[in-house]
């Protein structure tokens, strides 16, 4: 199968961050730090229920910093040189080693971080980590050196401003000359000749908004050549050899991806050298490249990148809609503009280097961007990234020090993210607010992994012809389908405050590039699980009510004839806690005592009953943990949601034995996290902590028949 890749970006220097004081340039004593630890099963487990496929830990090669760790043998940065207290991840002073802030045991941090890659391939991700080619720290020297393998700089010419085997550039005869001073300065820092900055800034005296903490590297490219830059790829630069050597030590690793970071600054003949290297050796590493020129897109993409960030086109526009700057229908132009390399594209709505979506930058709300997200999420079959915090609506308005108050959360200074520390380690302190757009963020992830019209389908942008229908507003709507085999999806999103009665047209040109019939369907929407009859006609239109700042993903079937394809209806009056609580149980049920799921169940709002054979009597131990182990899945906030599926595509696991002889072709399951997936036509609740407490009222066992009954209710 096919997956959609869905990266989780995270500074782990904040994620787990307990210290909560949040003391403006607070140093690492004052203000905690987070460590690669905080990363356990338990966390990482949450990640990947919520549709995550990898994590891109932001931050864990060793960079500048002022925190002194001279006592582990770990050459001190000088003040003046390092951006915040915490320092930049982009200035990296020793590409072979850890960030020693973010281990336990110091010493051991290199294992830590083994560990960590373990851990995370364990939970079912995969891991990228930071490779940022174009510039180093200031004070830049390994000290972890691979046996026979020279240090940057340590051979270079320091006499010539340029030189094709330098690795960097000079600027002879000046001493650099920072604009930034700092009150701890040991010392007065001394650098002569001056390197020229990661900014291309070829002087000794960068300005305070240049990239005065880093070092550019040498490509073979001259820069300052008296007719204009000439290159000196031939023979192959000494940098480029260290460079590739660098990304084969971490492919070694373990790792499963690099993040590049400005991929653009550094030469595309580069990385068609060291992609090639390294993918001969690792062929199923990936490349992420920051590329914020367009016109470079495809150079890139054809130099070894298997996706680049679509920053300036896709990024910018949904911004723009979001904020009401341009129409729905300009996103239509922004894929176009992609259409032969949109496989690609990396579609993001935040990142370290952008402001909060519920900044007072942005739009103020996480809520608001919803139907961006659903864009981004499901109009392509290409990756999509979240940034930790934006799921639960991280306004990152803090004045931490360096960056100020920017509408970013800070990569420069040791900080306590309130929001996202509550979501992974105090769940039961979020905010109904921020519960309900972690839900709504959730179920889309969900829906983008597991609906292979989405993962492998085609796609059909309808905004041409429904720019002039009196029930769609193309400046405030969006509407595209999705299609793989005989699954479509219907998608519909509405950037507007006000709920939305729409009309949409799906022209004869859609019918025959997609293969659709003409004919009724039901559709079932996938965030909420209600059906909705459309009338499938070539240039016919389908109406439905799409909620503010929200979207309707309809699902339907196209193999089955007439009405074979109606789901049951559901007659039973239940209650919606108690019955999504027997599918916990159930499962719990199945995997403690090797059961099958229960043969006979009564479940109402006073209390239910639940009957299960098992192979012994439980202890009172046993019992206790049941009761335990119910409420630990209850707190654990699993969303749960909904999939319409016919009988040949049934999941592996789940049968059908028990389902009624009248049972409709197409099925309905219902999926608890990765817990549990169950067919189903009932009532539930949209994510476990709305059950609420599972109370044990009593057991029996009937010893012939080997029957345990289970007595139970909820109180939410």
């Amino acid at each position: 199968m096919n997956k959609k890749i869905i990266i989780y970006q995270v500074l782990p220097r904040l994620f787990g961050n307990r210290n909560s004081t949040c003391k403006k340039d607070g140093t690492l004593a004052e203000n905690g730090v987070g460590k690669m630890n905080d990363f356990d099963t338990i966390r990482l487990r949450k990640i990947h229920e919520m549709g995550f496929t990898h994590v891109w830990y932001t931050g864990l090669l060793r960079h500048a910093t002022t925190t002194d760790y001279t006592q582990y043998g770990i050459p001190r940065q000088h003040a003046s040189v390092v951006k915040g207290k915490a320092g930049s991840p982009y200035a990296i002073v020793d590409y072979y080693d850890i960030d020693p802030d973010l281990a336990v045991d110091v010493p051991n941090r290199m294992g830590e971080f083994e560990e960590l890659v373990s851990r995370t391939h364990l939970a079912g991700m995969k891991v990228i980590i930071d490779f940022v080619p174009n510039h180093v720290g200031r004070e830049y020297k390994s000290i972890n050196l691979p046996a026979g393998t020279r240090d940057l700089g340590a051979d270079d010419n320091t006499n010539k401003h340029f030189d094709p085997q330098n690795n960097f550039y000079y600027c002879p005869g000046h001493q650099f000359v920072s604009p930034a001073s700092a009150e701890d300065d040991f010392s007065p820092y001394v650098e002569f000749p001056a390197k020229c900055t990661g900014n291309d800034k070829f002087n000794a005296t960068p300005g305070l908004y240049d990239w005065y903490e880093t070092v550019k590297l040498n490509y073979g490219i001259d820069y300052c050549d008296a007719g204009g830059r000439s290159y000196h790829y031939n023979p192959v630069p000494d940098t480029w050899k260290k460079m590739t050597e660098i990304l084969l030590f971490w492919a070694a690793k373990g790792i499963d991806g690099f993040r590049c970071d400005m991929a653009e600054m550094v030469p595309h003949e580069f990385w068609a050298y060291a992609t090639n290297i390294v993918k001969e050796s690792f062929p199923n590493i990936i490349f992420i490249g920051e590329v914020y020129d367009t016109n470079q897109y495809r150079t890139y993409v054809a130099s070894g990148f298997d996706y680049l960030y679509d920053k300036v086109g896709m990024y910018d526009c949904l911004r723009d809609v979001v904020c009401e700057r341009r129409p729905a229908n300009s996103i239509t132009y922004s894929w176009q503009n992609t259409d032969d390399i949109k496989d690609h594209m990396l579609y993001f709505l935040e990142n370290h280097d952008e402001q909060r979506i519920a900044s007072d930058f942005f739009c103020g709300d996480g809520a608001k961007a919803i139907p961006a997200f659903v864009v981004a999420a499901l109009l392509q079959k290409n990756p999509l990234m979240i940034y930790a915090g934006q799921e639960v609506g991280e306004r990152g308005m803090d004045e931490e020090g360096f960056s100020g108050v920017d509408g970013r959360t800070t990569i420069f200074d040791y900080w306590h993210v309130d929001a996202v520390y509550r979501e992974f380690f105090t769940a039961d302190k979020l905010t109904d607010k921020e519960r309900e757009l972690q839900r709504t963020y959730t179920q889309v992830l969900r829906i983008a992994n597991r609906e292979k019209a989405v993962r492998e389908g085609d796609c059909f942008d309808l905004m041409y012809v429904n720019t002039h229908t009196w029930m769609f507003n193309p400046r405030s709507q969006y509407a595209f389908l999705r299609k793989k085999d005989d699954d479509v999806l219907l998608v519909v999103v509405n950037f507007s405050r006000p709920v939305v009665r729409v009309s949409i047209t799906i022209p004869a040109h859609a019918f025959d590039f997609l293969g659709l019939p003409e004919r009724d369907v039901l559709a079932s929407d996938l965030l909420t699980g209600e059906k909705l009859e459309l009338g499938l006609k070539k240039d016919g239109a389908v109406e439905m009510t799409v909620p503010p700042y929200g979207a309707k993903i309809l699902k339907f079937s196209i193999k089955m004839k007439d009405n074979a394809y109606m789901l049951n209806e559901h007659n039973k009056d239940e209650f919606p806690p108690a019955h999504t609580a027997e599918h916990l149980l159930n499962q719990l049920m199945v995997r403690m005592f090797g059961c099958q799921r229960s043969t006979n169940a009564h479940i109402e709002r006073k209390k239910s009953k639940m009957s299960y054979v098992l192979d012994h009597k439980p202890t009172r131990r046993e019992e206790k943990a049941i009761e335990d182990e119910m409420n630990r899945l209850i707190e654990a906030d699993m969303p749960v949601t909904y999939e319409t599926v016919d009988r040949n595509h049934i999941p592996e696991g789940v049968s059908l034995e028990r389902l009624p002889k009248d049972a409709s072709e197409m099925i309905r399951l219902v999926r608890i996290g990765d817990y549990d997936v169950c067919p189903c036509i009932g009532k539930h609740v949209r994510s476990t902590s709305q059950i609420g407490r599972f109370v044990l009222l009593g057991t029996n066992w009937d010893e012939p028949t080997h029957t345990f009954r289970i007595r139970f209710k909820v109180i939410p």
